[in-house]
């Protein structure tokens, strides 16, 4: 699959969604950054492209002959994407869907409205928008009440209660870290044991650390799992 990850507003968690939900879920997927100013998959170590929005015509190109990619749009160029993706008659048809992840605030929920009347306005059609919804605490349906609100009365969009991502400490702590989800679960260190081998006084430095990751993994298993169901209701009855 191709998918692009796009919103007008910043910091819905675009980078999060690329990077620790779909990226280890399309292994070997080309991943580029659409970004000229903020954090990129990169910053988490991830081998990305990074490109501006003005440049969707290079990138075009590439997806003629790409089988799987993640596209990660940043907010300060998701109009010049959207934009220039226009302008080339046909060429959100190399796109298979377009995630708009959106957290609750009402400005964040205008913008995704707005992604998704622009995307719409190009020709994409509603099946092939999907809507995911991050950062919720508690009740996705009624934190997000306009979002649903509005893809049952238009239809431009999916959205599926279950492509949502709750609030977790876990992802500020691999943003420290650098590192992704997968990158912690593949890491088969047992630092438990690590922990109970040094002396805690002369090597405070490296128990804390220790401690830091066993912790990161614990939070990380039971993510990982989460975003699997996530990942199947996103794409839920994808072609």
């Amino acid at each position: 699959m191709r998918i692009a990850v796009v919103n007008y507003c910043g910091t819905v968690g675009k980078t999060t969604v690329a990077s620790h939900l779909l990226a280890p879920r399309l292994p070997g997927a080309e991943m580029f950054a659409v970004e000229t100013v903020n954090e990129t998959a990169a910053d988490l170590g991830l081998p990305v492209e990074q490109l501006p929005g003005s440049r969707f015509g290079d990138l075009f190109k590439v997806l003629l002959a790409c089988d799987s990619a993640i596209i990660d749009v940043g907010a300060s160029n998701a109009e010049a994407f959207i934009g220039r993706m226009a302008k080339f008659d046909g060429s959100h048809l190399e796109i298979d869907y377009f995630v708009i992840p959106a957290t609750s605030g009402t400005r964040e929920q205008k913008e995704t409205i707005k992604t998704i009347k622009a995307l719409a306005l190009v020709g994409v059609p509603g099946e092939r928008i999907r809507v995911l919804f991050n950062r919720v605490h508690d009740d996705v349906v009624d934190e997000f009440a306009p979002l649903f609100g509005f893809a049952e009365q238009t239809q431009t969009c999916m959205a599926d209660p279950g492509a949502s991502i709750h609030e977790n400490e876990v992802f500020n702590l691999l943003n420290e870290k650098k590192t992704t989800i997968a990158a912690v679960l593949a890491d088969d260190t047992d630092y438990k044991a690590l922990i109970r081998s040094l002396d805690r006084e002369k090597d405070a430095k490296r128990v804390q650390l220790a401690a830091d990751m066993h912790a990161i993994k614990s939070l990380a298993r039971a993510v990982q799992r989460q975003l699997d169901t996530t990942y199947a209701s996103l794409f839920k009855a994808a072609a």
